[in-house]
């Protein structure tokens, strides 16, 4: 009997090409049968994730550059409130988003015309949650500060972005590293309790989604250097944020990302996977594609995946972006040739 293959492809957002439009004609062709949803490449400053955001925050007055913190991996620029001023008067008027979603989606509406995007695509747009960017781009005796602030600035573009665009259309994707980084206990935090508050900032960013649009989490590791901040050392507490999220969010959830370190296909990683409650509604996707092994390592993962879960697509553990861009032929090909089309 025919061992069982993966349904569908998931792309995480980031492709290293020069345009929006690039990707979408690179990616449409080959991988549009096995998608429900195409992201924009992130080919501007969101190509750095949380990075575009630390001017936004230098551009306030109250704001200014502080010490790096040695003790944090990796070591990126903070800032911290000036003396004497007072964050209640923040006002984030641009954090950068809302003109690069329409922009994308209005090229992705003309190629889906022209018959490039396949007619049932959604476009995906990804963000890393506001607390992602005020965990790493805010001293920590600040964070609990500026957080209120830059959250609603935040939500209130993602509202603009949810008018701006049809919700039958759209598809949005969290980008989850700080967040488990904090589940983890690698990454401090200004919650008093920083598993309840992951899950209630998740939560919170989850459900200000409106219905029909569709929703995503990607729960991730890093890319930094392609290297994780930490090697997971199963996938025990991506399944427990997962779980939680599922519980927590009253909206649907169509989709949740786990990552798949290159060198684990041995049953220990993937065991914790019996214990995953998503709800009917969620796909569960795979990060189990990649290049350096190819084709050959990509199958031996399946094979330990297949033996704990079935019914679950592939992805790569993270975006693109971070690679060379002359491999992206290859990781295309090696998606298509493991999984099955959507229909």
């Amino acid at each position: 009997m025919a061992e069982a293959r993966p349904r569908g492809v998931l792309l995480l957002g980031s492709v290293p090409l020069e345009s929006s439009e690039e990707v979408f004609r690179t990616v449409g062709p080959v991988l549009g049968p096995y998608l429900r949803r195409i992201p924009d490449g992130e080919t501007d400053e969101r190509r750095h994730w949380v990075q575009a955001q630390l001017p936004v925050l230098l551009s306030q007055p109250q704001c200014e550059a502080a010490p790096l913190d040695p003790e944090l991996r990796p070591v990126v620029p903070r800032v911290r409130l000036r003396a004497g001023t007072s964050p209640e008067a923040m006002r984030f008027d641009r954090l950068g988003y809302l003109p690069a979603a329409k922009a994308s989606y209005a090229l992705f509406s003309r190629l889906k015309r022209e018959g490039v995007i396949p007619a049932r695509c959604r476009f995906q747009f990804g963000f890393p949650p506001p607390a992602s960017v005020v965990l790493t781009h805010v001293a920590r005796e600040h964070q609990a500060a500026v957080e209120p602030s830059y959250t609603a600035a935040f939500l209130a573009e993602v509202d603009a972005i949810c008018a701006a665009i049809p919700h039958e259309e759209l598809a949005i994707q969290w980008d989850v590293s700080r967040e488990m980084a904090v589940w983890e206990g690698f990454y401090p935090a200004p919650y008093p309790d920083p598993r309840r508050g992951v899950i209630e900032r998740l939560a919170q960013v989850g459900e200000r989604i409106p219905p029909a649009v569709e929703l995503g989490y990607h729960l991730c590791y890093g890319d930094y250097q392609h290297r994780h901040w930490k090697q997971p050392e199963d996938m025990g507490k991506l399944v427990e944020v997962a779980n939680e999220l599922a519980a927590a969010v009253p909206r649907p959830i169509h989709w949740i990302h786990i990552p798949v370190p290159r060198d684990r296909d041995d049953d220990a990683y993937f065991a914790p996977l019996r214990d995953l409650r998503l709800r009917a509604e969620t796909e569960l996707y795979l990060g189990l594609v990649h290049h350096t092994d190819g084709l050959e390592g990509t199958r031996r993962r399946i094979a330990a995946a297949n033996r704990v879960v079935s019914g679950y697509g592939v992805a790569t553990e993270c975006g693109w972006g971070r690679r060379a861009p002359a491999t992206i032929p290859e990781l295309m090909r090696i998606h298509a040739t493991v999984a099955d089309p959507i229909g």
